[in-house]
């Protein structure tokens, strides 16, 4: 019997369930919508906000792996970097997560609910995260931490702000001490997962690799991101691929219950047409045996056995 492949951790949709795509456009939507009203609540203390920057500032210096210091000043200083990196950060997350989920919906439908479950999940728990954790990003700390924002330095090629990768104007509808974890990296390492685990050729392979790759690089030096803000993405991705059957048979079980009410109401409601008559094995309606035999027949006899005009039987 063939084996379906499966990601560790995630199983696979079942063959009976069937997803269609006008409910989960919606789904998805409003999912999303859930986590940018989140997010953008979450709005933590900025005094605070600051001092968690701070703080993990001075890890990674401590641990000697503040490397978004050295990528800052490279984006800063080349341009022909900088200017394709703002938009990378503005702008690939809405497209290539997307594409992807389509393509799996498309393609490989048995990986499907499964893929999308893990994302919304670690989705979920990254709002957690925003919202216990207010976080100010690099390019927010005050000059002295030697960081330059690259999104204000080059917001003359896009359609950006200083605020964020938001459109100008529309800075306040988001929220900017968002930083940890970076679901910027979580979400690219989703996409790279899902490349690499059903990918079919050489490119998808090396995109799975580069795409995850890339954006961690992208979010630190546009000083985005801290290191590790990005290593608690990572972690937030692997907390949900966990989480991800629970989740799965969480929902089949609340999906079986509301079933298995709509059809107790339904038996309860239909109304009775037999009129008390019950059907035996061999009849489609009550009593067509009995209207085939004849009154006198034995249950058991066949038509010519007995019925009008039928011969008795010899003795």
């Amino acid at each position: 019997m063939p084996r379906t492949e499966t990601t560790p951790g995630i199983e696979a949709a079942t063959p009976q369930t069937r997803l269609r795509w006008w409910t989960e456009v919606p789904l998805i939507l409003l999912v999303y919508a859930c986590y940018s009203a989140g997010r953008l609540l979450a709005r933590g203390d900025t005094s605070s906000a600051v001092d968690h920057g701070v703080t993990i500032l001075h890890i990674e210096k401590f641990l000697h792996i503040n490397a978004e210091h050295p990528l800052n000043r490279l984006f800063t200083r080349e341009a022909w970097l900088g200017v394709p990196a703002d938009f990378w950060y503005a702008s690939l997350h809405y497209l290539v997560t997307p594409a992807i989920l389509v393509w799996l919906f498309r393609s490989r439908a048995v990986h499907y609910r499964a893929a999308r479950t893990w994302l919304m999940t670690s989705t979920f728990i990254g709002l957690i995260g925003f919202t216990l954790l207010p976080t100010c990003p690099p390019r927010l700390l005050s000059a002295g931490h030697g960081f330059v924002d690259t999104m204000a330095q080059y917001s003359s090629y896009g359609w950006w702000g200083g605020e964020a990768s938001a459109p100008r104007g529309l800075g306040g509808m988001t929220n900017q001490y968002a930083a940890m974890p970076s679901l910027h990296v979580g979400w690219a390492l989703w996409c790279g997962v899902m490349l690499w685990r059903y990918g079919r050729t050489r490119t998808t392979k090396a995109a799975a690799v580069a795409y995850p790759l890339l954006t961690t690089i992208v979010v630190m030096g546009t000083a985005n991101h801290y290191f590790l803000d990005a290593v608690a993405g990572a972690a937030v991705m692997g907390v949900g691929l966990v989480l991800t059957p629970y989740v799965m048979r969480g929902a089949d079980g609340i999906r079986e219950r509301l079933s298995l009410g709509a059809g107790g109401a339904q038996v309860a409601g239909s109304s009775i047409v037999s009129g008390g008559c019950q059907t035996s094995a061999g009849e489609r309606i009550p009593r067509q045996r009995e209207s085939r035999t004849g009154s006198g027949a034995e249950p058991g006899a066949s038509p010519t056995d007995a019925g009008e005009g039928a011969p008795a039987a010899a003795r």
